[in-house]
């Protein structure tokens, strides 16, 4: 079988390098086009420097036309708003698409514009993607031509809790998510929050109340166990690079010990090669660098805590493309990834 040509598109930020670094590793996938607006036809190297030596590509300009004529697969790595403004002419060339934007993420419309203040750009595509986490949605993924990557928050959220949720552990509603995350899941464009001296010795919560990930948060775990979800979430913002820390509060619906409710997490993950749940307290450092989620739970009085921690930029974000990636076109799903 020749190798499956892709594209990158939006290649000069975070996410893309991780992704460009993972797609480098297999004989299975040939990069034929790494896209941006800004840069100009500059060798990919220069602006991610750490490829220097392992690719010859050059960033370019290009319209869907000219991407579909080399790729049979497309990563979107645009910011949210913009990738529904191709995915039409993508899908229409033929081209299946995984996207790292939230475009795609929500089912419903009016949800969308509820949170991201705008009306969704190709709303009747919705129903057509499919969310891409593999350790909830596996059988639906190899068909699928497009795919809503999930955010690197809900990853960390949605593992923790949707086998107690399935499994009639806890309440479906007042469920608190308190979670934090490295400075690298803001983005590569400058803001002045983002700045060394502003963020540097400092923590600090943002989006209180009014995050876009709760409704996918919401939706997800909903739509695995059955029923409706009800979360509070709310994400912070930490001085260090990478790394995402989720600590979720649930009321148990029954008194339960803390081997019980880790033994429910260890049968539902027992087959999945990047989640482990741990008897120890997790921390960013254990999982950085790799596809990875460790997950554990403790029982205080009446509430179930879970603590979750991943890779933002891998697991959040290009790691979770690439499992896509295998699972679309028959690969070992780990390929290129342990």
């Amino acid at each position: 079988m020749p190798p499956i040509r892709v594209a990158v598109l939006g290649a000069t930020g975070y996410s893309a390098l991780e992704l460009i670094k993972l797609l480098l590793r297999p004989p299975q996938a040939e990069i034929t086009a790494v896209t941006s607006r800004q840069e100009g036809q500059l060798p990919l190297s220069s602006v991610h420097q750490s490829l220097a030596g392992k690719t010859n590509l050059k960033l370019e300009d290009l319209t869907p036309a000219q991407v579909a004529e080399r790729a049979d697969c497309v990563f979107a790595c645009l910011p949210h708003g913009v990738t529904t403004s191709v995915v039409p002419q993508y899908r229409a060339a033929g081209c299946k698409v995984i996207d790292l934007s939230a475009d795609y993420r929500l089912k419903d419309p009016a949800v969308y514009e509820k949170w991201y203040g705008e009306k969704h750009g190709d709303p009747g595509r919705l129903g057509e993607a499919v969310y891409g986490l593999p350790e909830l949605f596996r059988p639906q993924i190899p068909s699928a031509a497009l795919i809503a990557n999930p955010g690197c928050y809900p990853t960390t959220s949605i593992l923790a809790l949707a086998p107690l949720l399935k499994a009639g552990l806890i309440e479906s509603s007042g469920i608190i998510i308190d979670a934090k995350s490295g400075v690298s899941g803001a983005g590569r464009a400058p803001k002045q929050n983002f700045l060394y001296c502003e963020c540097n010795e400092s923590i600090s919560a943002y989006g209180v109340g009014k995050h876009r990930h709760t409704p996918e948060i919401e939706q997800v775990l909903g739509t695995s166990a059955g029923l409706d979800v009800s979360v509070i979430f709310t994400p912070h913002l930490t001085p260090m690079d990478r790394g995402i820390l989720a600590t979720a509060y649930s009321v148990a619906k029954r008194q339960l010990t803390d081997a019980q409710v880790l033994a429910v997490l260890r049968e539902f993950y027992a087959a999945e090669s990047f989640v482990t749940v741990v008897d120890h307290l997790p921390a960013t450092k254990d999982v950085a660098h790799t596809n990875m989620t460790h997950i554990t739970a403790r029982v205080v009085k009446d509430r179930i805590i879970t603590v979750s921690c991943l890779d933002n930029l891998i697991k959040g974000a290009s790691g979770a493309a690439v499992q896509n990636f295998n699972l679309i076109y028959g690969f070992d799903e780990t390929t290129a990834l342990l």
